[in-house]
């Protein structure tokens, strides 16, 4: 941390409790900003500040980072916008996962990477076809499944592709579950990303899907109440327990209908929290039951994760995953970039799950967001009001 009386700052966030799991930082500190970096972040730095912004019992944030979403809007019927359902709520970059194919990515670049101020990066699709609407799965052909694009398209475009998705849900892969799992695994490997693997309605349980799995491949959908998931019982899987310690990660992804109360009470309560906590925003839930990020991570908190570790899961670890670290996102820290999200916690509130249960609880609202030094048009929630 640095203090620097000598120089003015252009703004400080004075007064809030700082979080920043990257530097383990928990206190309360004031947050300094020059052009697009973080100037200062320390005690007493309004003083010298060309504009102050008084955040006193809000808590401030990095900016957040979206490990998991779908934002190919027109082109796909589950693209959600960008800028308004992640940056407007809070979150500074996001990967999209797996909605643009081989076929589909030159689009993706154009109109959603180079056409949003956020940082967009993506897992492509392992099907060229990408994801372009639920009710068709992609790999019902397996010759959708083109080692040889997908690979080209992962050489061609390396600041934003960063992995592999297949859904293995029986619906988008029907019987070739195995063989275009394998398939999916070894291009990952020749390309040496992690492939992300959508879990949910398979035809095999979760046990048989796992050994095919690799060090930095990446369960979605962990809490996910359709068979078959994670617990047994009350308690998680001895094979997922095992998967996890040999290096395979596991991701919240609450999605339209991944996301169930009852499974992720009792895995938090076994000590399960997800590697990275992600909403799985589509244009098919940003209005409800997901809304955004930072309602995911309220609905963890309520369920008894500890508010540090789900900001540590929404901030430092995607950015990691994600190669972003390098880029200066998901930490505060100073001479890097001025991403900031400063919340509060509301009343409580409704909150929906993605398998028809609902709990009252509080939710984090952001109430100042910079996004490289400059204030962000917060958009409100759009979920229910008060309980």
């Amino acid at each position: 941390m640095s203090i620097s009386s000598l120089s003015s700052y252009d703004l400080v966030l004075a007064g809030g409790t700082v979080i920043d799991p990257a530097s383990d930082t928990h206190a309360r500190l004031d947050v300094a900003v020059t052009g697009d970096r973080i100037a200062a972040i320390g005690e007493g730095l309004s003083a010298n500040a060309a504009r102050t912004i008084d955040v006193t019992g809000s808590t401030v944030l990095p900016g957040l980072v979206e490990g998991h979403t779908h934002i190919f809007q027109y082109v796909s019927a589950v693209g959600a916008p960008a800028e308004e359902a992640h940056l407007r709520r809070g979150v500074v970059a996001a990967a999209d996962a797996g909605t643009a194919g081989a076929s589909t990515f030159a689009a993706f670049r154009k109109l959603v990477v180079e056409a949003n101020p956020l940082r967009i990066v993506n897992f492509l699709n392992v099907s060229v076809l990408g994801l372009i609407d639920f009710r068709f799965g992609e790999l019902l052909n397996p010759d959708t499944l083109v080692p040889e694009d997908a690979l080209a398209t992962a050489e061609a475009h390396p600041d934003i592709v960063r992995g592999f998705k297949i859904r293995l849900s029986e619906d988008v892969v029907g019987e070739n579950w195995e063989s275009l799992l394998k398939k999916s695994v070894a291009l990952a490997e020749q390309a040496g990303l992690p492939l992300m693997l959508h879990i949910g309605e398979t035809s095999e349980p979760l046990p048989v899907v796992l050994d095919h799995l690799r060090p930095g491949d990446i369960v979605a959908h962990c809490y996910t109440g359709k068979p078959y998931g994670i617990l047994d019982g009350d308690h998680v899987q001895p094979a997922v327990t095992a998967a996890r310690e040999r290096g395979v990660l596991f991701d919240s992804a609450h999605g339209k209908s991944n996301l169930s109360f009852e499974v992720a009470r009792r895995a938090i309560a076994d000590g399960f929290l997800p590697d990275v906590l992600s909403s799985d925003t589509s244009a098919r839930n940003w209005r409800g039951p997901v809304f955004d990020l930072l309602t995911s991570i309220s609905k963890l908190v309520a369920l008894g994760a500890p508010l540090e570790e789900c900001v540590r899961r929404a901030t430092v670890a995607p950015a990691q995953l994600l190669g972003l670290d390098d880029e200066g996102y998901g930490r505060l820290e100073v001479g890097e970039r001025a991403d900031v999200t400063v919340v509060d916690w509301t009343d409580e509130v409704t909150l929906p799950d993605a398998a028809g249960n609902t709990i009252v609880a509080p939710r984090l609202e952001p109430t100042v967001v910079l996004h490289g030094g400059k204030e962000v048009d917060i958009v409100p929630w759009r979920g229910l009001k008060s309980a």
